[in-house]
C-alpha cells in the first residue's frame, strides 16, 4: 500500500512537471494573454510580477504543485471564471459519454472477441476480424459525420449535435452534471428519452472504437487459453464447452481483460475531442481544444492534469481489480 501511494504521488508529480515545463516552453505569452498587445510595458512588468514568473524557475513549479494541489488551475481568459469550475462543469458531460461508450464496447466487444476465438477460422470469426478492423482503422470524425447525415439527417432517428433539443435546454436541475440521470432524478422522462436520442450516436460511435480494440484483444487471449493443455484436459475429462470455455479459458483472462478495459475507457474519456467536437458536445475534449486555439493556457494546463489524473485513477482501480480477481496478486 505504501508503495502504491508512493508511485502515484511520484506519477502526479512528473505529471504537475511535464504540464509545468509545457506551459513554459509553448511560444505563447502568458502576460500578453492577459493585458493584451497594446499594453504599457508598466502594465506588462506588473502582471508578469503579479503571475510569479520574475521568480527562479523551481519557486515558480513549487507554487504552481501548491495550486494545483489546492484545486487552483487559475483564472481562464476564455470564459473569466476558475478554470476548475470549467472543468467540474464540462467533465460530466464527457464522462456520461464516454461510460456509455464504454458499456457498449464491453457488453458487445467480449463475447465477440470470445465467439470469434471459439469459431477461429469461421465466418463468425472472419466478421468480427473485419469488424474490429473497420472499427480500429476508420476515422472516427468521419464516421461520425456518416453517422449523423445518415440517422439524424436522413432517417431522423436519432438528435442532432448537442446534448439536449432547444425545447429542454437548461430545463433540468444540475445535480450530478450528466443529463440522463439528472432528467431521471428529476422526474422529466420527455427530457430523459431527448438527452438519450442525442447521446446514443456518439457514444455508439465511441462503443464501436472500443468494441474493436476490446474484441481483438480478447480474441488474442483466448486463442491462447484454448490451445493450453489444461483446456485439452478439461474437454478430455468430459466437461461442458459452456464449462471450458467460460469456467476456465475465460476466467484466466480476466485480468488482462481488466487493462484492456481500463485503457480503453481512459483512452475514451480524453481522446474523444473529435466526437465532442462533430456532435457540439460541451465536454472536456472540446474544452481543452477551444482553450488551447484561443492561447488559454490555464485552461489547456488544468485540463491536460485532470486527464493525466484519470489515467492515474483507472490505473490504480485496475490494481485493486487485480487483487479481487487474481488472489494471487495479493
Amino acid at each position: 500500500m505504501v508503495i502504491t501511494l508512493f508511485s502515484i504521488s511520484i506519477t502526479m508529480l512528473g505529471l504537475l512537471l511535464v504540464t509545468f515545463l509545457i506551459g513554459r516552453v509553448m511560444p505563447i505569452d502568458p502576460v500578453l494573454a492577459v493585458v493584451g498587445e497594446r499594453a504599457s510595458q508598466e502594465q506588462y512588468d506588473a502582471v508578469f510580477k503579479d503571475l510569479g514568473l520574475d521568480k527562479p524557475l523551481i519557486v515558480q513549479f513549487f507554487y504552481y504543485v501548491s495550486d494545483v494541489l489546492r484545486g487552483d488551475f487559475g483564472q481562464s481568459l476564455l470564459t473569466a471564471r476558475p478554470v476548475a469550475d470549467d472543468i467540474a462543469r464540462v467533465f460530466p458531460a464527457t464522462f456520461e459519454l464516454a461510460t456509455i461508450g464504454i458499456l457498449l464496447g464491453c457488453i458487445l466487444g467480449v463475447p465477440l472477441g470470445v465467439i470469434a476465438a471459439v469459431r477461429r477460422g469461421s465466418w463468425i470469426d472472419q466478421i468480427a476480424r473485419v469488424v474490429a478492423l473497420v472499427g480500429y482503422s476508420m476515422p472516427i470524425f468521419w464516421l461520425g459525420l456518416m453517422g449523423l447525415l445518415l440517422f439524424y439527417g436522413i432517417l431522423g432517428w436519432v438528435g442532432g449535435p448537442g446534448r439536449q433539443g432547444i425545447f429542454y435546454e437548461d430545463m433540468i436541475p444540475s445535480v450530478t452534471g450528466m443529463i440522463l440521470i439528472d432528467s431521471a432524478l428529476a422526474g422529466d422522462w420527455g427530457a430523459f428519452w431527448d438527452a438519450f436520442s442525442h447521446i446514443i450516436l456518439p457514444a455508439s460511435l465511441l462503443g464501436y472504437y472500443s468494441l474493436a480494440y476490446i474484441s481483438r484483444m480478447t480474441r488474442s487471449f483466448m486463442l491462447e487459453q484454448l490451445s493450453a493443455e489444461y483446456v485439452t484436459t478439461a474437454r478430455v475429462k468430459g466437461m461442458s464447452e459452456w464449462s471450458v470455455i467460460w469456467g476456465h479459458a475465460f476466467k484466466n483472462i480476466r485480468v488482462q481483460l481488466i487493462t484492456v478495459i481500463a485503457l480503453s475507457y481512459a483512452n475514451l474519456l480524453e481522446g474523444s475531442v473529435l466526437t465532442e467536437i462533430i456532435f457540439s458536445w460541451p465536454g472536456i475534449g472540446s474544452y481543452i481544444t477551444t482553450a488551447l486555439l484561443s492561447a488559454d493556457m490555464n485552461a489547456v494546463l488544468g485540463g491536460t492534469v485532470v486527464v493525466g489524473l484519470v489515467f492515474i485513477c483507472l490505473n490504480v482501480f485496475s490494481d485493486l481489480l487485480y487483487k479481487f480477481f487474481d488472489p494471487r496478486s495479493k
